[in-house]
């Protein structure tokens, strides 16, 4: 059975429990409001996370127990699980697994080095084929069967989640990442109100906090009536999603006509575009999977519904997802987790972000996507991790290790030690892009909103109108 907890919703005053004041602030500046949001302010005031731990040592430079020796001696392989989604309609983020796991194979013979003992690592690598289901029975399989030390698992609550819940079950450690951070740690708890961390799993990725933050600056760019229609499977972002959004749209000066819930895999979508035409809606935001916004773009196209901005999650992370929509592709904009242009690298490889993306496109001779980044930064801080386990042979060795990682990593800082916004919590930026003519490629996705991020430089300053 799938776990309903997927498909729950949760309070929306807890949508940023843990943002600061200036975090509260930058969302309702974007809007030129002083007052709304309802319970983020209360939550800017709350302290109930732990007093931050000593920051960890980078895995590129050995603790003092593994410098022992100059010549260190081989121990027994580490098993790490990876559980992502290979096959079916979330294909997208499993698309450059192979290459991240091919390309870091000189890496897993050396870099776990533990009082003197080189200790190779296995990768067991199992796909969910984009199932809930499978995923439970998989990471299930790697701990019971393939007794792995750790498991890592990337992309979409409907796998992350359920391979936690396996790790919470099981005793065994577990890293996560590509989820906003909201529906893989609030969904799962008995008690989304009075939520209480986790012993054996830790996430890393931004919130929907930081999402809204990010279209509302690209809208406010534009010229529209401030009327957004919501596309919101029933699945675990679409809930998510669609029940936090309105409040802080609202508060911004937008109104989110949201027609209701429609299952993964849907055929028609007359009713959805039926909605946003008669609200008159200038802009279309929503998290369907990559096969349902194609069909449910195509449709709109013949029925006569274009909005001026078309911010979509998930479906338009994927170069493959906007070529799929031929012309209809081009002005069609999306979150930007990672890029080549991100000025981070690895603490594995000190590859940067451009080098990665580069060797892959010339390993596959494909478009560089965005998961590339996070499933290598995954590994990274595994690896970080282990290396500063005490005793490899114990499971809650490792997750303390887990527990007191502060890392820079390809996709930017990890870091569980200062339990912001929750103790098994550490976010990464976000920035916002738009899909253009390419030049290689079809379709270019240009960074167009870094005004939380500076740091990643962006291509241009503006979101365009769709033509």
């Amino acid at each position: 059975m799938a776990d309903d907890r997927l498909n729950r919703e949760f309070p929306l005053d807890l949508l940023a429990q843990a943002i600061d004041r200036r975090d509260f602030l930058r969302l309702t500046a974007l809007g030129g409001v002083a007052v709304g949001l309802g319970g983020f302010l209360a939550a800017c005031s709350s302290a109930n996370s732990p007093a931050p731990v000593a920051s960890a040592t980078s895995a590129a430079a050995p603790s003092a127990a593994a410098s022992v020796s100059a010549a260190p001696s081989v121990g027994r392989t580490v098993k790490i699980g990876y559980v992502s989604p290979k096959t079916g309609p979330l294909a997208g983020f499993g698309e450059a697994d192979d290459y991240i796991l091919n390309d870091l194979k000189a890496t897993f013979a050396s870099k776990v080095v533990i009082g003197g003992v080189t200790h190779p690592i296995e990768v067991v690598a199992k796909d969910t084929q984009s199932s809930p289901d499978t995923a439970s029975q998989v990471a299930q399989s790697l701990m019971l069967d393939d007794k792995v030390d750790l498991i890592v698992v990337a992309s979409t609550p409907e796998t992350t989640n359920p391979v936690s819940d396996q790790a919470e079950a099981n005793g065994v450690p577990c890293i996560s990442t590509v989820a906003p951070w909201q529906p893989f740690f609030l969904a799962r708890q008995k008690d989304p109100a009075n939520p209480v961390p986790f012993e054996w799993s830790y996430h890393f990725f931004w919130g929907l906090e930081d999402i809204i933050a990010v279209y509302l600056d690209m809208w406010n760019g534009l010229t529209t009536n401030k009327i957004v229609g919501g596309l919101f499977p029933n699945d675990g972002d679409g809930n998510a999603w669609g029940a936090n959004f309105g409040a802080p749209f609202a508060a911004a000066g937008y109104t989110l006509k949201d027609p209701g819930r429609y299952e993964d895999g849907a055929q028609d979508f007359t009713a959805q575009i039926t909605a946003y035409k008669n609200a008159n809606a200038d802009i279309l935001t929503g998290v369907p999977i990559p096969p349902d916004f194609t069909n449910f773009y195509k449709q709109a196209s013949q029925q006569g519904f274009k909005p001026k901005a078309a911010s979509i999650g998930k479906a338009l992370l994927f170069p493959s997802s906007v070529e799929a929509l031929g012309t209809l592709g081009e002005g069609l904009s999306s979150e930007v987790w990672w890029s080549p242009t991100h000025p981070f690298k690895s603490s594995l490889t000190g590859a940067t972000a451009q080098a990665l993306a580069d060797g892959y496109t010339t390993a596959t001779t494909k478009q560089w996507t965005q998961p590339i980044g996070f499933a290598h930064a995954l590994f990274e801080v595994a690896i970080d991790a282990l290396n500063r386990t005490t005793n490899i042979d114990d499971k809650g060795a490792i997750r303390d290790a887990i527990k007191a990682t502060s890392l820079d990593t390809i996709v930017g800082k990890v870091d569980w030690t200062v339990g912001q916004p929750f103790p098994n919590i550490s976010k990464t930026p976000l920035v916002g892009g738009q899909w253009r003519k390419g030049t290689t490629f079809p379709y270019d996705l240009v960074i167009v909103s870094n005004k939380d991020h500076p740091e990643i430089p962006a291509g241009d300053t503006k979101l365009n109108p769709i033509a």
